[in-house]
């Protein structure tokens, strides 16, 4: 909780001052690529603020209420961040198509490739911490953060090529950046929505892991097969449900000692397992 929080406050508080300094300078030198990109910033400061809300809720102990915890509430705030930024890019496209049919001019300014500079460091650092913190804990809210960082220091970069092109009285490129812009932020938005939406819907865990856990299983002394696999997610994490083969001439004690042992070691083995149910079956040789 504590990691997934301090990305959200340097998210909102770099956001929030890139987001002032982008609208001045914008609106000062008629750049229609900063006053997108400051739009972007606010967006950010809000994927950040539901991260910073989000996180906490998700993170909140299990109870007898919510016996598999508050994981999802994760997600739900992905989806509401993932809205957010495709509601904006449509708002950005709307306005660089307007600076196209109605013509404008963007007046040079070196203070405008100043604030693109900033914006790319400072966003830098942003984007290095939120994967930092993402590789640890994969979190989905962390992720979209990371995105987001990711996705403004190439988008400030067309932006600064946009100005360094009005110095030469090329206009037109400053339109066409903010369109640029709003494509990248509605699918990455979209990127965020589908994830988010997947696991809200209870889709299974991918193939990959799935594969990986099964072999690990069927690798396990005693356990002659599967016969029932099923993952149930409750966030980052999963619910197990398992039927298993094991020799019919064990006693009953035996084969459930045989099912404890494996519920541990992949409780122990897989960090994205939250709990294991095992249904032990027994195999008759024919």
């Amino acid at each position: 909780m504590q990691n997934i929080s301090k990305v959200g406050f340097f998210g909102v508080i770099g956001n929030f001052l890139l987001m002032l300094i982008k609208f001045i300078s914008g609106i000062l030198f008629s750049s229609q690529a900063m006053i997108s990109d400051a739009v972007n910033s606010f967006m950010d400061i809000f994927s950040s603020l539901m991260t910073l809300i989000g996180g906490k809720l998700a993170t909140r102990p299990k109870d007898e209420k919510y016996p598999y915890g508050h994981g999802k509430a994760e997600f739900i705030f992905s989806l509401f961040v993932s809205l957010a930024m495709m509601g904006s890019s449509i708002f950005i496209l709307i306005n660089s198509l307007k600076t196209i049919w109605n013509g404008h001019q963007v007046t040079f300014s070196y203070l405008l490739c100043l604030v693109c500079f900033i914006t790319i460091i400072i966003k830098f650092f942003l984007y290095f911490y939120a994967k930092h913190v993402y590789l640890k804990i994969k979190s989905i809210l962390v992720y979209s953060n990371m995105l987001d960082h990711r996705n403004d220091i190439i988008v400030t970069c067309f932006t600064l090529l946009s100005i360094v092109f009005s110095y030469y009285q090329i206009y037109l490129l400053d339109s066409f950046v903010g369109i640029g812009i709003s494509c990248w932020i509605w699918f990455s938005g979209l990127k965020i929505f589908l994830e988010s939406y997947r696991i809200l819907i209870d889709h299974a865990m991918d193939d990959g892991n799935a594969n990986k856990l099964q072999t690990y299983i069927l690798k396990q002394r005693s356990i002659l097969g599967i016969t029932k696999f099923e993952t149930i997610p409750t966030g980052s994490q999963y619910l197990l449900v398992l039927s298993i083969l094991v020799d019919g001439n064990l006693s009953t004690l035996e084969s459930h000692k045989i099912a404890d042992r494996l519920k541990k070691k992949i409780l122990k083995q897989f960090s994205n397992i939250l709990s294991v149910t095992i249904h032990v079956n027994p195999k008759i040789e024919k």
